[in-house]
């Protein structure tokens, strides 16, 4: 096996991964993106292990750029969830910070009284 087919396989698995992470999320299926994410992990660490070449560089800004994509797709869709739960009445998601500036939202049940 050539140098350049053991630095294209990871890659080529990563695009597969991120293609079927953007499917999945478009398509609202839990399953396939829990699948499409743990190999989007493998690939990534198998692509970390080889490293890239100069020759690569284009591919993994291309990458880059759809995990972004798929990143900002799914904070979206994070978003609609959390408001649809909102105004069911179902949570009361306002995020907290602690001490180091991380979120750690604390989600509390509202209970809807009619007086």
């Amino acid at each position: 096996m050539s140098e350049a087919s053991v630095g294209t396989a990871p890659l080529e698995a990563l695009e597969h991964a991120l293609l079927e992470e953007r499917r999945a999320l478009l398509e609202h299926d839990v399953d396939a993106l829990l699948r499409s994410t743990e190999a989007k992990l493998v690939a990534l660490r198998a692509a970390e292990a080889g490293g890239a070449s100069a020759a690569d560089a284009q591919r993994v800004l291309a990458l880059s750029e759809l995990n972004q994509a798929n990143g900002a797709l799914l904070a979206r869709r994070r978003r609609e969830v959390n408001w649809s739960l909102r105004h069911l009445g179902r949570i009361d998601a306002d995020p907290v910070y602690d001490a180091s500036g991380q979120a750690g939202g604390k989600a509390h049940s509202r209970l809807n009284v009619s007086a």
